[in-house]
């Protein structure tokens, strides 16, 4: 299993990474997923470059946007600086493994994260920094098909999970399950198109 440290994340971002992944469009599901949401304060938890903290900010939220890559923060704020939103997003370089925020947001969403800690750990962790009365989005890697689901990605058994496992860390009282699937979609990021096997979840914080 590869270990998604600081250097892993980096290599990754590096120059050598095709610039057609890095202008990917923003995840379909974010979208979708928070048409019905009032704009408020939103942290992007694992950022890269910035496709969906760029979509947030646009949409009027006042985005977070955080990541443990220097490389792809970079990108996103050179993105960013194109598209007149600097003054709506804070960009952070962290390790979100053990990153304490002291603070919490309306919405976290996190589109395809890695962390050393492992999937259900990372989404418990995270959602400790959604607001009461807000909403956690996580878009992951579908367990048992994560052999080249995502351009860039060697995606390893740990970096996966499935539809149980994840709506199991939200249970009631202090949750409540929204939507949760499993998607198959097509991307074309400048080569062949890439089949990409998703599982989504989002969950709404009661308490």
């Amino acid at each position: 299993m590869a270990e998604f440290d600081k250097g892993y994340w980096e290599d990754h971002w590096s120059p050598a990474t095709s610039n057609s992944e890095r202008e990917l469009p923003v995840n379909p599901y974010l979208v979708t997923e928070t048409a019905h949401l009032h704009a408020g304060t939103a942290l992007d938890a694992g950022c890269g470059t910035g496709s969906e903290a760029l979509w947030l900010a646009q949409m009027g939220w006042e985005v977070t946007g955080a990541d443990i890559s220097a490389t792809a923060l970079a990108t996103a704020q050179a993105r960013a600086a194109t598209r007149d939103v600097n003054d709506r997003i804070a960009w952070i370089e962290t390790d979100l493994s053990y990153w304490e925020p002291e603070r919490t947001w309306d919405l976290v969403v996190t589109s395809y994260a890695h962390a050393q800690i492992g999937q259900l750990s990372f989404y418990r962790r995270i959602a400790r920094w959604v607001a009461p009365g807000g909403t956690l989005l996580i878009v992951g890697h579908l367990h048992g098909h994560h052999h080249d689901d995502h351009p860039g990605h060697d995606n390893p058994e740990g970096a996966t999970a499935t539809l149980a496992a994840i709506t199991n860390l939200f249970a009631a009282p202090e949750w409540r399950v929204e939507a949760g699937y499993e998607h198959t979609r097509t991307v074309h990021p400048g080569g062949p198109p890439v089949q990409l096997r998703d599982v989504i979840v989002r969950t709404h914080r009661l308490v």
